[in-house]
């Protein structure tokens, strides 16, 4: 039988989830997207109001179910924290979504050495550090997908929620943003290349411009210039990065691994560039 007849090919149904930042925004669209395709959702954020009243408003939506455990992703304690608490209530994690981020804009001659430890740690080392943690959830998870060949069938996933700012450089100055989240982007091939080998992908969703409270001032002194430089002319619905993170997720890109997809509208491949744009 053709692959493509398999009626499961994006099926995330029952699988447990865990997303970081998942109360609004970006993350909260991820939730929203496993949630509505049956999976059970565990998200954090630093706010326990937040993740309360997000767990609960997606858990009506159903199918699936969402659930909150806050943490402050900045500290290393809250970071075993959280995982000793899913670890608790869950053996296994199917897929870890790496989508807590901070960011800070700045000229360089007033941009703060704390940018960059707050904005490194957060991007960067602590995606490493609950990637670490989640480890043997992440395992379990991949041992119980099963084996077809001596292959693991149904790998494990590690989704990390990138910047194309990562991928070019912009014209405005996000210096410690930028760094950290091309950092994040070759930590995530890192992590494909060495856990591969034990069923569990990582992969990257570099975004572009989509309507969130990080974006909200850029786009209020910059929509038309983001729209004139983007070919699909228009930014990111958060329905199109939670179907990405599903596909991710799914039978679908189960041979995928290492690769990093840029939903950005063509902003990367645009005939016009932001910078060029902006002078007009």
């Amino acid at each position: 039988m053709s692959s493509f007849a398999i009626p499961n090919l994006f099926n995330v149904k029952d699988k447990v989830v865990l997303i970081t930042g998942g109360s609004r925004g970006i993350g909260k669209a991820i939730a929203t997207a496993f949630v509505v395709n049956g999976a059970k959702v565990y998200i954090s954020s630093r706010s326990a109001k937040d993740c309360d009243a997000t767990a609960s408003e997606l858990t009506v939506l159903g199918p699936g179910s969402c659930f909150a455990i806050p943490a402050d992703m900045q500290k290393y304690s809250e970071v075993e924290r959280l995982v000793k608490e899913l670890s608790e209530k869950e053996s296994t994690l199917h897929v870890l979504v790496n989508n807590a981020g901070a960011a800070w804009g700045e000229t360089i001659d007033d941009c703060p050495d704390s940018a960059w430890t707050k904005v490194l740690t957060l991007n960067t080392q602590r995606v490493f550090t609950l990637t670490q943690k989640s480890l043997p959830l992440l395992r379990a998870a991949a041992e119980l997908g099963g084996f077809e060949n001596g292959v693991h069938k149904d790998p494990a996933r590690i989704i990390n929620i990138g910047s194309v700012e990562a991928l070019s450089v912009q014209s405005h100055e996000t210096y410690a943003y930028a760094a950290s989240k091309a950092a994040l982007h070759h930590l995530s091939r890192t992590l494909a290349g060495r856990l591969g080998w034990e069923g569990i992908t990582s992969n990257t969703i570099a975004c572009g411009p989509f309507e969130t409270k990080m974006m909200a001032h850029t786009l209020k002194v910059a929509s038309d210039v983001i729209l004139e430089s983007t070919p699909l002319h228009r930014v990111g619905k958060p329905e199109e990065v939670g179907g990405t993170a599903v596909f991710l997720a799914s039978p679908a890109a189960a041979w995928m691994t290492g690769a990093t997809i840029a939903l950005d509208g063509g902003g990367l491949v645009g005939m016009k560039t932001f910078r060029e744009v902006a002078k007009l």
